[in-house]
């Protein structure tokens, strides 16, 4: 696989050749100049979900860095939590790293790969006194660790190191129960930083890992394995978020007691806060769990299976990390930013088809009963390469039932009694009345006549109309299902719950709406995947899961902005 074009355009955008330098830039050019010779970065998940649109931004950070200067990036797994960790979501992670644009070559790596020299630095740390087995138990730790006052030593903490070594090589080869015995680094109980008050680096537990089977009883801690995985690879900039900015001491430690030939330079950024969005891995397990959303690729999900699946492309989803940027605070980005890259993405791209979702009858009264013709319709203005393609007229048409009002308000410009609009690629039409269901009051049916001299839209004698709205003939619309998806959360900041509340008590009941639409007879065998534009609906994409040949559903990735609904609000505020 090819890398993908820089992610910074020269000149653009923060990070790019020739434009403004963010600080993680700035770090990296100054190591450059003083005398480092190359950039190797990597990407360490911890395979215990799927990735999400947060590690799309460190991924894209870490891996864009190697690019830009022409160095390496790995793919790390961070797998010493085995009772989590599942080979689905390594495959699932890999898949979408590539599906990004990115490809490690040969640098795909495990922490389990260096078990057996963790263990050996482990000793190392014993027959140096930085490391001793404790017999506390889980909860002791945390008691004996303090809070605002400094900890308590461990009565094991002087624990003669042949007595640790005995011990861990015992707790190695399983004779002690889990969670009986741990190894923790002899640092600082009384230091104000609390991963430094003598950090657990190894716990007792019997779970089957997904690659060294039952080997091993006993796992190391992330703060243990990390830093020390990333000096055995070479990696020149461990670039993490800035919850593990209180965990650099400790990286540093570790290397430091170590004296390893390579020390790796830890630098944090913000992680992404998106409103309307949780980024808890936690949390979206609980979603998934729970049933409150299908699964890990439900298009309401912000993880990268869920945006492909809902219709995002690579391309818009690397251009918004661009266009957010790096920062050292913490943030939240609206989620329109995101919504906006897919539209730039898509607009001069997507071809452009007409469905009409909720449908009411429009009967053209005056054009010949049993007559049919073909209109030329652009299938993309914005890209004239795009060509034309012809669509279906008939006598009995299917319009939008929110493009009717049988009392026009201020400012409407759409079908009501005795006004005149543009059907889109067809004919003038002047609506001359309508029926209702004598029980419900709905509109059932809606006439109109036609001006034959509009054909393609255009008034010969030059009269304009500022209304125009989408169609499609009732006679050969085909059938699709399609599923309109809006925020997963109905609050900007799903995850602030009262006392006693849950982040789910912030779900959107109204967060998938599915709807029996009829569409023009050019979806028929639209692949899923493809992207395209229903006309004033928004963009949208075949479901790469559920629909079929025949049977099409179809997923809305984003709507188009509604410019009724903003002349609505205004007037709504007027009248207050």
């Amino acid at each position: 696989m090819e890398r993908p074009p820089s992610l910074h355009p020269p000149g653009t955008r923060d990070g790019a050749p020739g434009g403004p330098v963010n600080f993680v830039r700035a770090i990296v050019e100054a190591d450059l100049a003083g005398g480092l010779d190359r950039v190797h970065t990597r990407f360490p998940p911890e395979p215990n979900g799927y990735l999400h649109i947060g590690h799309v931004k460190a991924i894209c950070l870490n891996f864009g860095l190697a690019d830009l200067y022409g160095g390496l990036y790995n793919l790390r797994f961070d797998d010493t939590n085995p009772s989590r960790e599942e080979v689905e979501y390594v495959e699932s992670m890999q898949e979408d790293i590539r599906w990004l644009g990115f490809d490690w070559e040969d640098r795909l790596y495990f922490a389990s790969d260096y078990f057996d020299q963790l263990f050996e630095y482990a000793v190392r740390l014993i027959e140096k006194g930085s490391a001793y087995v404790c017999d506390l138990t889980g909860e002791e730790i945390r008691e004996y660790r303090g809070g605002v006052e400094p900890g308590r030593d461990s009565p094991w903490r002087e624990r003669p190191k042949e007595e640790s070594l005995d011990l861990l090589r015992r707790m190695r080869a399983g004779e002690f129960p889990d969670g009986a015995r741990t190894l923790r680094a002899k640092i600082d109980m009384a230091s104000p930083n609390m991963n430094l008050r003598d950090p657990v680096m190894y716990r007792i537990s019997r779970a089957h890992h997904h690659r060294t089977g039952d080997s091993w009883c006993i796992y190391p801690m992330y703060d243990w394995a990390h830093g020390q995985s990333d000096a055995i690879e070479g990696i020149t900039h461990s670039i993490c978020t800035l919850e593990f900015e209180n965990h650099r001491p400790l990286y540093d430690w570790f290397l430091d007691q170590l004296d390893l030939p390579h020390k790796p330079k830890q630098i944090e950024f913000a992680p992404l806060t998106l409103s309307y969005t949780l980024l808890s891995k936690r949390k979206l397990v609980e979603l998934v769990n729970g049933g409150h959303v299908a699964g890990w690729d439900d298009p309401r999900m912000p993880t990268v299976a869920g945006l492909r699946r809902r219709g995002y492309t690579s391309g818009a989803i690397r251009s918004f990390c661009d266009e957010i940027g790096v920062a050292k605070f913490n943030s939240t980005v609206d989620l329109v930013v995101l919504e906006n890259s897919l539209r730039n993405d898509l607009n001069p791209r997507a071809p452009r088809r007409m469905g009409v979702l909720h449908p009411v009858r429009l009967v053209v009264e005056n054009y010949p009963e049993g007559e049919e013709e073909e209109l030329p319709a652009t299938n993309n203005p914005e890209d004239e390469s795009a060509g034309t393609r012809n669509v279906p007229f008939s006598r009995e048409l299917l319009v939008e039932r929110d493009d009717f009002r049988a009392e026009a308000p201020r400012k409407w410009f759409r079908l009501a009694p005795g006004k005149e609009v543009r059907l889109r690629y067809g004919y003038y039409v002047t609506c001359t009345g309508f029926d209702t269901d004598p029980v419900t009051g709905e509109v059932t049916e809606i006439r109109c006549t036609y001006d034959p001299e509009t054909r393609g839209g255009d008034s010969a004698d030059g009269r304009k109309v500022r209304g125009t709205i989408h169609w499609v003939s009732a006679t050969h619309a085909i059938d699709a299902e399609v599923r309109l998806y809006d925020h997963l959360f109905c609050v900007p900041a799903p995850g602030d719950v009262e006392e006693g509340g849950h982040f789910t008590d912030n779900l959107n009941p109204s967060s998938l709406e599915v709807i029996a639409a009829k569409v023009e007879p050019a979806l028929a065998d639209v692949r899923p995947g493809e992207p395209f534009q229903l006309e004033r609906t928004g963009y949208f994409c075949a479901d790469e899961k559920d629909s079929s040949p025949g049977a099409p559903v179809f997923n809305r990735s984003v709507a188009l902005r509604d410019s009724w609904a903003k002349i609505e609000q205004k007037l709504a505020k007027g009248a207050t």
